[in-house]
């Protein structure tokens, strides 16, 4: 099986993730001389694990159970700064794909300006299984990456913007993960992701910011599960939400719904809300008002502790989601 990693803290035993492609007779990608399928729901590799409990692992970073590889079980590790510089060298078979061609093609532009170290890429052009319907699936690495990032996303040659009939598709690509946005508000939140659509082939392309080794807010903070909790909440500072995992500053406006007896007294003590998937990973703004359905997490940093709402979807009984409002003032004085 292959697995995501996930996050930048992991156990001494275990390597945390989830699992991507895994053998299927009815899968429609070929690894290893098997048909493989690929899995995009994370809480899906509970069941693929089913018996495979070595599998299963406690997460201190995460506050409950997940799913990760114990790292003497490991064949390899794939590296995605690494592979796509390899893939300049020998293209393999993507050249005979319209989207690998448009990979190479982005690929030869970031090398020309001395940027390509800079990105990785992901998904099944990592792995070796990309068809023509995979996606491109790029990461870029620290500040510098980030702006690099930016500047080829705004360039028209190589990449264009989700715009006019094709925002359409981007809402269905994105909707079914977050039910309950209205059209504009999703594509005012997708958008201001580092997306769109290669000028080749009109294949979509995404970019996910990551943060430098060891750096961030996150590094080395413990999470303990409490309940759930459901909230509408403005973000206060959004400035370490732009890189994965991404952690945003929150002030609780209304508590909906929760797990908790008296949620109302965690309202005002409720301070963060974090993924280490790229899914919110830039999504929001300082002033927007989100509406919030997640993990109670109690963090705890050093001697430091406070409370947030995790959206990591480590669960197999629901679905954790943040969804910008449209920005309608709330009501002050409401408890």
């Amino acid at each position: 099986m292959i697995f995501k990693v996930i996050g930048d803290s992991h156990p001494e035993s275990h390597h945390l993730g989830y699992v991507k492609y895994y053998p299927d007779a009815r899968g429609d990608r070929s690894l290893f001389g098997r048909s493989y399928r690929q899995n995009s729901v994370v809480s899906k590799s509970f069941g693929i694990l089913a018996d495979r409990p070595e599998c299963y692992v406690y997460s201190e970073m995460l506050g409950c159970v997940i799913t990760g590889v114990p790292r003497s079980h490991v064949a390899h590790h794939y590296s995605a700064r690494e592979t796509l510089r390899a893939l300049l060298v020998e293209p393999r078979d993507y050249e005979n794909l319209s989207v690998g061609r448009d990979l190479l093609t982005i690929a030869r532009h970031l090398d020309q300006r001395q940027q390509l170290d800079l990105f990785g890429i992901t998904g099944s052009f990592l792995v070796g299984c990309a068809n023509k319907r995979s996606d491109i699936d790029l990461v870029c690495y620290g500040k510098e990456g980030y702006r690099a990032a930016r500047k080829l996303f705004g360039s028209s040659n190589l990449i264009q913007p989700y715009a006019g009939e094709n925002q359409t598709l981007l809402y269905l690509r994105r909707a079914k993960y977050m039910e309950g946005s209205g059209f504009d508000t999703l594509l005012k939140q997708e958008q201001r992701k580092l997306q769109g659509l290669t000028t080749g082939s009109g294949a979509h392309i995404n970019c996910e910011p990551l943060r430098e080794d060891d750096a961030g807010p996150l590094h080395g903070l413990q999470a303990k599960e409490i309940g759930e909790i459901t909230l509408l909440a403005t973000v206060t500072d959004h400035s370490e939400g732009v890189s994965t995992p991404a952690l945003y500053e929150i002030n609780v406006e209304r508590v909906l719904s929760a797990t908790v007896d008296d949620p109302q007294t965690f309202a005002s003590r409720v301070r963060y809300l974090r993924s280490y998937l790229g899914a919110y990973t830039g999504a929001f703004r300082s002033g927007d008002v989100v509406h919030v359905s997640g993990k109670l997490v109690h963090l705890l940093d050093g001697g430091k502790s406070s409370f947030g709402v995790e959206l990591t979807p480590w669960s197999a009984s629901r679905s954790y989601i943040a969804d910008l409002t449209a920005n309608v003032p709330v009501p002050q004085g409401i408890p």
